[in-house]
């Protein structure tokens, strides 16, 4: 008889990003440290040095560095984040997820937010890099800040049991945020993690969805905490027939 998985005990990160970068990585490692019981931590998009466009050689040399120290610091864990780094002649906004200190999977932002410049500055991922990885018998996918508003993806992910959204969304469009990520969950019947900024401008509406649409958020934390329960999804997914 198939076992579900046991239950995973999920952080999502609603922090800002200050002018130092090795403050955030400093506070981020901090973060890892208090929530060791957590078996998976979602933190904000660029979060390390957020999208310092006027800097961007040494972003990528730091974030390189950063992600060399996170993988020594996270074990049993499971990290998923967006860091800017070079690759080939240019610079990509790179989603990582590590566990057991080594990065697992890896996926380059595909849709660049225009009204940021971003497509100025960043080159675009592959599309096909956007789908369903496996770790230890749980399907999870990521999408990346706006990608979360392509319906496109959203098929090309169907079947993930968690989707990890990293984002940087701004405070004008909070609404969107909130709306789209709790669609997502509903209509993939998946729990959906948002872990934004919280910096000024910044929408924050940190989340942890379930495939019900029951939203745990608060936007006056800096760490959110839910669980993720498997049996929730083999519920709804047997109740309601999609396929």
């Amino acid at each position: 008889m198939f076992e579900l998985p046991t239950p995973l005990q999920a952080v999502t990160l609603q922090l800002p990003s200050r002018p130092r970068y090795q403050e955030n990585l400093d506070t981020l490692l901090a973060y890892l440290r208090t929530h060791q019981d957590k078996e998976l931590i979602v933190a904000p998009e660029v979060f390390l040095t957020s999208f310092d466009y006027a800097h961007m050689s040494t972003a990528a040399k730091f974030s390189a560095n950063a992600l060399k120290t996170l993988k020594k610091e996270v074990g049993e864990q499971i990290l998923a984040l967006s860091l800017i780094l070079e690759e080939g002649d240019g610079f990509v906004n790179q989603a990582v997820v590590i566990h057991k200190h080594r990065v697992i999977h890896r996926q380059n932002k595909v849709k660049l937010f225009r009204l940021g410049d971003e497509d100025l500055y960043f080159r675009m991922g592959k599309k096909k890099q956007i789908k369903p990885f496996e770790i230890e018998g749980v399907k999870y996918a990521l999408l990346i800040c706006f990608e979360l508003r392509f319906k496109e993806l959203w098929k090309q992910i169907e079947g993930a049991d968690v989707v990890l959204i990293p984002a940087r969304w701004g405070k004008a469009r909070k609404i969107h945020l909130e709306i789209l990520s709790r669609a997502l969950a509903v209509m993939n019947q998946c729990y959906v993690i948002v872990s934004n900024s919280s910096d000024t401008d910044m929408a924050s509406s940190c989340a942890i969805i379930s495939p019900m649409g029951e939203v745990q958020s608060d936007d006056k934390l800096k760490a959110i905490e839910g669980k993720i329960d498997f049996r929730e999804i083999k519920k709804i997914r047997r109740y309601i027939v999609m396929n």
